[in-house]
């Protein structure tokens, strides 16, 4: 186990002896400090119970010298035994309060990544392109938001889930692989609660991930799902998130995590993009949209639907939606481009192109425009 898998459950036996939150990552911080420092050359039997130790004298020490802290003096004097009791209940309080409802979902992602993740300000800074600076006040207001929330009440998976997931989104910036962090956390949480919907989104974080190396060309270009190389899918992967994924459902607590797991298992599940399931994919599809009455589910239902039935089943299915929806002129596009309609699917390309959300994605826009225009007669 290394040290940041350690850092949620020594700053969840801080705060349940005492500790206000802050103060309690701080210290801990500063114990894992020292812990690269002194361990290469005398490393503890105990790892957990060596870092407890040396937070909470850190933390009694910050609080003996700051005078606005007196009324905690006689809790620090007490210091209890060192120790990683109860460890399994305070990270995954730990993981609650980050996720609490009264952060925003920047700030809630931040503190995540700051207290359970173990990153540095500056390590989180870099994978979101923001100046350290501007990191370290998220970070410091998010702490000022929970400084006063009380472990005594339950917390909400939902909420968490939410946050990892985000976490997940951001893919790779930086020097951290937040994708690879995500699964990490989430992992972590998996092995503290026994939640269906924890393993769900566990199973489509692996599924996802396990294309990751087919999704983009040498030149750094997207390749759309259709056209990817599978023998370039990690099928370790792919096993072990079926397993996981199976092992929620089989429970009957379906969730919207599992429910987007399954379609990813029935993508990864097809030798080819023809031979794709799409007739159940639209099942689950349905599901999902009971679940969460998403716009966004209902505009990838039209896709799998225009794959089942024909474009003009999802051409029909994507009418109802709001066209202000991001990725719906894309889809139109690709929905028309797939009724012979190269003329207007090439229009809606071009125009998709203008809204896309990162530039790799409007290179690839752009180039199906080319690419039908370049087909129609002159």
């Amino acid at each position: 186990m290394n040290l940041r898998e350690l850092t949620p459950s020594v700053i969840g036996i801080l705060v349940r002896r005492g500790a206000d939150f802050a103060a309690a990552e701080d210290a801990v911080q500063d114990a894992l400090v020292e812990a690269v420092r002194v361990w290469p050359a005398d490393p503890p039997r105990d790892p957990k119970g060596w870092l407890v130790t040396v937070a909470w004298r850190r933390f009694v020490d910050a609080t003996r010298a700051d005078a606005a802290r007196r009324r905690r003096e006689d809790l620090a004097d007490q210091e209890p035994p060192a120790g990683p009791a109860a460890a399994r209940d305070d990270t995954l309080r730990l993981y609650f309060l980050c996720a609490h409802p009264s952060l925003t979902p920047s700030s809630a992602v931040a503190l995540t990544l700051r207290a359970v993740g173990g990153l540095s300000t500056r390590q989180i800074a870099d994978a979101y392109l923001v100046p350290e600076a501007t990191m370290a006040q998220r970070i410091s207001r998010a702490k000022r938001t929970v400084a006063d929330v009380r472990f005594d009440q339950p917390g909400d998976v939902a909420t968490v889930l939410r946050v990892l997931y985000l976490v997940f989104n951001e893919g790779y910036s930086g020097d951290v692989d937040l994708a690879a962090e995500a699964i990490r956390l989430t992992r972590q949480l998996a092995a503290v609660i026994d939640h269906p919907e924890v393993h769900g989104l566990l199973a489509l974080m692996l599924l996802h991930h396990a294309r990751r190396a087919a999704r983009t060309a040498a030149d750094g270009s997207l390749v759309p799902l259709a056209e990817q190389d599978r023998g370039r899918w990690d099928t370790a992967l792919i096993a072990e998130g079926v397993t996981i994924l199976q092992t929620a459902l089989f429970r009957d607590r379906l969730g919207e995590f599992q429910a987007q797991a399954a379609i990813a298992a029935l993508h990864a599940d097809a030798p080819t993009a023809d031979e794709t399931d799409w007739v159940q994919i639209v099942e689950w599809y349905d599901e999902l949209a009971g679940l969460t009455d998403s716009p966004v589910v209902r505009l990838n239902r039209a896709v799998a639907v225009g794959e089942a039935d024909g474009p003009r089943a999802g051409l029909a299915a994507l009418a109802g939606l709001d066209g202000s929806l991001p990725r719906y002129t894309a889809v139109a596009a690709y929905l028309h481009e797939r009724d012979g309609d190269l003329s207007t699917a090439a229009r809606l390309y071009a125009e998709a192109a203008t809204k896309a959300s990162n530039l790799a994605e409007r290179d690839h826009l752009t180039r199906q425009a080319a690419r039908l225009n370049a087909r129609r007669p002159h």
